[in-house]
């Protein structure tokens, strides 16, 4: 399908990134609305949300870049170097002060839904509307829990680091899709995404263990503005939880399960899920 956005794709050169992203503009919106999409660890921006995109109405310009360690973004001696998270929001930041976007809607994936929190957090007048598409440190109600499992993508993160690339990449993919259904071609295609940088990846991996061992979550999300969460139907039990719980005490927090999905839901539900970033954004611009 040819996408029907104008694209552009450009580097932002900063001193110790080459901080590659993709701009796509709607022609057919008058108006400025702008949104920045973050990824998640592994798997580049494009692989995420290009298809997405293509089903999303509301905004004139789409952001979407590849954070350290992904896709086309590199460090100037072409070598992996670990990274945190603080730096990754920085990035963002100093990526949407060069667009000149003062004002922008946000939305990010596992990893980067962990950065968009963190982004609304250092930036709270400057990110209007927020999308989450399962996003870390949000896994489970219980904080000693959330802490626990990241003890299992931290063992991931040494396999990235071995010969035996693989079993990590499987080992990821076992923790964070318990239940997904299992089949040769898309375990094929997943394990594909992850390999293409697996030092990068097992540095995100590392990042978001050492943000839980840091960050207060509670803080964190009480700096949140309107939020919709999106946790896919095959996902644990335990997360849809969490969600639930927040939409229930947090009047800003709307949350969304997506059937027929597990944590790989803006690879398997783009038209879906696009469809209700597309109405909650109305529903937020009736209110705001």
């Amino acid at each position: 399908m040819k996408h029907p956005f104008d694209i552009q794709s450009s580097v932002l050169t900063l001193p110790d990134q080459h901080l590659s992203y993709r701009l796509y503009r709607n022609p057919d919106v008058a108006h400025d609305r702008r949104l920045l999409l973050i990824h998640g660890a592994g798997v580049a921006g494009r692989d995420t949300w290009h298809m997405l995109t293509a089903f999303l109405q509301g905004w004139r310009e789409i952001l979407v870049p590849d954070l350290r360690g992904t896709g086309e973004s590199r460090y100037p001696d072409g070598e992996e170097h670990a990274f945190d998270v603080h730096t990754l929001v920085s990035d963002m930041g100093a990526l949407v002060d060069h667009l000149g976007w003062w004002q922008f809607d946000l939305g990010g994936y596992s990893l980067g839904g962990l950065v968009s929190l963190l982004l609304k957090q250092r930036y709270p007048y400057r990110v209007g509307k927020q999308y989450l598409l399962e996003s870390a440190v949000l896994d489970r109600p219980d904080w000693d829990s959330t802490v626990e499992l990241r003890r299992k993508y931290s063992a991931a993160a040494v396999h990235l680091r071995s010969d035996d690339r693989e079993r990590g990449i499987r080992q990821f993919l076992d923790t964070i899709s318990p239940n997904r259904k299992v089949t040769a071609q898309a375990d094929s295609v997943a394990v594909s995404r992850l390999a293409l940088r697996p030092l990068g990846f097992a540095h995100a991996l590392d990042a978001v263990t050492d943000a839980i061992n840091r960050l207060n979550r509670d803080e964190l999300l009480h700096a949140q503005g309107d939020v919709s969460s999106f946790i896919g139907g095959q996902s644990v039990e335990l997360m849809h939880q969490l969600h639930l719980s927040l939409a229930e005490r947090m009047p800003n927090w709307h949350y969304f399960m997506v059937p027929g999905t597990d944590h790989s839901l803006p690879f398997q539900k783009p038209r879906q899920i696009a469809r209700i970033m597309n109405d909650e954004l109305q529903r937020y611009q009736h209110i705001s």
